[in-house]
C-alpha cells in the first residue's frame, strides 16, 4: 500500500494535471473476504492466492500495460458486512469488478449490490445452488454447486459401499444446500438417508447431534462447514466412539484436518476442487506446481492451498477478462467473462448460462477428487 505521504501527493497531482489522470496508473479489482471472524482461516487462504496471482500478472506486465492492484476488505464472517463491503469496494474505490464473498450466504448478500450497481463479481467459493438460479447477470462463478459436487460424487458411491448415511450440516445456504443435493443424488441411488441434522456456524459443541446420529444404523456420515468447525466435529465424533466413514463435501481442507484434528480426521474422505498434493491432476500442472511453489515461498501453511487456489484462479479469470475487453468497464468485463476459457488450478473454466432466460448467471462446469487422510498422510482416491 502507498503511504500516506504518497495518497498526499497523488492527490495533488490528479487536481493538477487533470481528471483521471492517477487512476489509470493501475487496474482496481476488488476482494470481498471473510478475514476476521468464524472463517477467517479459509478467507485469508483465499486472498493470499489473489495476491499470488496478482503480483505473477504484475510481473509479467500487468494488464492492458497497467498494474493490477487488488482493494482487499474484510467482510468479517457477515452477510450484513459482506454486503457493505461490496458497496464500498464500488462506490467508493470504484472498482470495476471483484472477487467474493467466500460463503454462499456472504454472496447472496452482496447480490443486490452487484445489480444495482451493474458490476460483475467472480465467486470463487460459495456453493449454494440459487446464486446462479436466481436471475443476476453480474454472477459468474467458478466454484461448483452443491447439485454439481452431488453429480460428481455419484461415482463413489459404490465404490465407498455407502448403503445409509446422515449428515451433519452447518446451517446456512451452504451447509443446508448440501445435504438437500447430496440426500437426494443418494436417494436417487437407492440409499437411505436417515437423520439431517444442523450446527450454527459458531457453534463449537456438536456432541448433541452426534450423539443422536451415534443412535443410527447408517454406515456413512456426510459433514459441511469450515475447517474451523469440521475439526470439532471429527474429534467429538471420537471422543464419542462414532465409527463410521466420514465424508466432507465443500473442498475441505484435509491438511489442516489432519494438524488440528491428529488421529480423529483418520480415514475421513473429502471431496476436493484441488488437489496440491497430486498438482498432475490439474487442468494446468505447470501452473499448478508454480503456484505451489509461489505459495510456499511466502511461508504461508500447505494446509491452505485448496483455498488460495480459488483466489488465484479467480483474479486470474477477472484479468483474462479485462484482457479480453480491451479496458477495464464494468459490462465490458462482464460480457467479455462470457468469452473466456482459461486452464485453472481447481479445473477448466468456461462460463455457461444458467437461470431465467435474459438474466443468466455464469457457471463454470465442475471438476473434483476424492481424496483420504490415510495415517496422517493424504493420499488420491480417484481424479
Amino acid at each position: 500500500m502507498k503511504s500516506s505521504w504518497s495518497r498526499i501527493l497523488l492527490a495533488v497531482l490528479s487536481t493538477s494535471v487533470g481528471t483521471g489522470a492517477i487512476a489509470q496508473e493501475t487496474i482496481k479489482l476488488g476482494v470481498n473476504q471473510p478475514l476476521t471472524g468464524v472463517v477467517a482461516a479459509s478467507g485469508n487462504f483465499v486472498t493470499n492466492g489473489a495476491k499470488i496471482a496478482a503480483e505473477e500478472i504484475n510481473a509479467k506486465g500487468g494488464v492492458l500495460g497497467k498494474k493490477l492492484q487488488l482493494i482487499i476488505e474484510d467482510n468479517k464472517s457477515n452477510p450484513t458486512e459482506a454486503a457493505n463491503v461490496a458497496e464500498k469496494l464500488i462506490t467508493r474505490d470504484k472498482v470495476p469488478a471483484m472477487m467474493g464473498a467466500w460463503s454462499s450466504t456472504y454472496t447472496l448478500a452482496v447480490m443486490p449490490k452487484l445489480m444495482e450497481y451493474k458490476v460483475p463479481m467472480l465467486v470463487e467459493t460459495s456453493s449454494a445452488d440459487k446464486i446462479t438460479t436466481m436471475g443476476n447477470p453480474y454472477v459468474f462463478r467458478i466454484s461448483p454447486t452443491n447439485s454439481m459436487e452431488a453429480k460428481s460424487f455419484t461415482r463413489f458411491v459404490e465404490p465407498l459401499k455407502i448403503k445409509k448415511v446422515d449428515f451433519l450440516v452447518v446451517n446456512n445456504d451452504w451447509g443446508l444446500g448440501a445435504a438437500a443435493e447430496f440426500g437426494k443424488m443418494l436417494k436417487e441411488k437407492g440409499i437411505t438417508v436417515n437423520r439431517t441434522l444442523h450446527m450454527d456456524a459458531a457453534a463449537q459443541d456438536m456432541s448433541s447431534q452426534l450423539s443422536t446420529i451415534k443412535s443410527t444404523d447408517s454406515d456413512t456420515l456426510f459433514t459441511t462447514s469450515g475447517p474451523e468447525q469440521m475439526t470439532l466435529v471429527m474429534k467429538q465424533a471420537q471422543a464419542l466412539g462414532i465409527k463410521r466413514q466420514i465424508i466432507t463435501t465443500g473442498g475441505t481442507v484435509p491438511d489442516q484436518l489432519i494438524a488440528q484434528a491428529g488421529s480423529a480426521a483418520n480415514n475421513s474422505l473429502h471431496d476436493a476442487m484441488f488437489a496440491p498434493w497430486f498438482p498432475e491432476t490439474s487442468a494446468d500442472p505447470a501452473a499448478a506446481r508454480s503456484f505451489i511453489a509461489a505459495w510456499e515461498k511466502t511461508g504461508l501453511p500447505f494446509a491452505g492451498l485448496p483455498e488460495g487456489a480459488r483466489g488465484y484462479d479467480g483474479i486470474q479469470v477477472l484479468a483474462a477478462a479485462i484482457k479480453k475487453a480491451g479496458v477495464a468497464e464494468p459490462e465490458k468485463i462482464r460480457a467479455a467473462l462470457w468469452e473466456i476459457e482459461f486452464p485453472g488450478l481447481t479445473g477448466r473454466i468456461v462460463f455457461e448460462k444458467v437461470g431465467p432466460a435474459g438474466a443468466e448467471s455464469g457457471q463454470s462446469p465442475a471438476t473434483t477428487h476424492l481424496v483420504k487422510i490415510d495415517d496422517g498422510k493424504v493420499v488420491l482416491v480417484s481424479k
